[in-house]
């Protein structure tokens, strides 16, 4: 796509994850980058501003006042999503939401076949949603799962108060999604927010109980999954697989690619890969 066709986009909130989205945006070839709003001045808003960004700390009202987007990134905060979706719904953009709202369409790109880019309010889930999904729809493939565990480990680092603000939404949502992709009828999620020393990376175990499944074939969707998503988050990677009568555990692990996170930072890498796949996607669509 020529540079004069790629589409504009915005980016809201200036946290650690709209910074690097910001980064990973000016890295694709469909997409423009034309403005980083926070709602107030901010270190990440000035880091942004030094990679040459065009920023602003006047928030949703500043992005609807810059003129037409064809897509609007969310990464600010579950509570605060449903004022921005309400603010730019009539502007006729397409927003991703990387908060755990829940609202609009519930999107994972990294399930074959899922295709959600045509529509105009799309939802992420969250990072451990975008980690575990699409391991769990692979298995859901070969067998009926009865009960399923997921448990998402992330450094305390790279966990921002809106991450913190938002635990209850992101159990919420993520369970409601596992649900939703899988079949099962019941879907328990956890999350450890650890200090260790050195950083952890971020890891998500998945325990799947389901009968009547052969192994290999599920062992081999499990491997084309891992291969599919690793195809845009090339730190992506099954750490872990123990598929015996009755349970199935998988770990992954996501490790950073890019220039400025951090390598504990796979929560961030993960979510931000995603939305900027599905805007491409979205963009190419429309």
């Amino acid at each position: 796509m020529a540079a004069e066709e790629r589409k504009r986009v915005a980016v809201l909130g200036a946290g650690l994850i709209g910074v690097d989205l910001a980064g990973k945006i000016t890295r694709s070839s469909k997409l423009e980058l034309a403005l980083v709003a926070g709602r107030r001045d901010s270190l990440g808003l000035r880091r942004a501003a030094e990679r040459g960004h065009r920023t602003t700390a006047g928030g949703v009202r500043a992005v609807v006042e810059a003129g037409a987007f064809d897509v609007v990134f969310d990464a600010t905060n579950a509570d605060s999503h449903a004022e921005h979706w309400a603010a730019l719904r009539p502007t006729g953009t397409t927003l991703i939401d990387l908060t755990p709202t829940g609202l609009g369409t519930v999107t994972v790109p990294g399930v074959k076949g899922h295709g959600s880019a045509a529509h105009r309010h799309l939802n992420l889930v969250s990072c451990g949603g975008q980690a575990s999904i699409p391991i769990l729809h692979a298995i859901a493939q070969r067998c009926t799962p009865t009960y399923i565990e997921v448990v998402s480990t992330g450094a305390s680092a790279s966990a921002g108060p809106a991450t913190r603000l938002n635990l209850d939404q992101y159990i919420a949502t993520t369970s409601a999604a596992i649900r939703t992709f899988t079949g099962s009828r019941e879907a328990k999620v956890m999350v450890n927010i650890s200090p260790a020393r050195p950083a952890p990376p971020f890891r998500v175990a998945m325990t799947v109980l389901a009968d009547n499944f052969r192994p290999a074939p599920v062992r081999t969707s499990i491997a084309a999954a891992a291969d599919a998503v690793r195809a845009y988050v090339p730190g992506f990677k099954v750490t872990s697989l123990a598929v015996d009568p009755g349970r199935i555990q998988v770990v992954v692990e996501v490790t950073p690619s890019g220039r400025h996170l951090p390598r504990h930072a796979g929560s961030v890498d993960i979510i931000n890969a995603a939305a900027v796949l599905l805007a491409e996607q979205s963009a190419a669509s429309r």
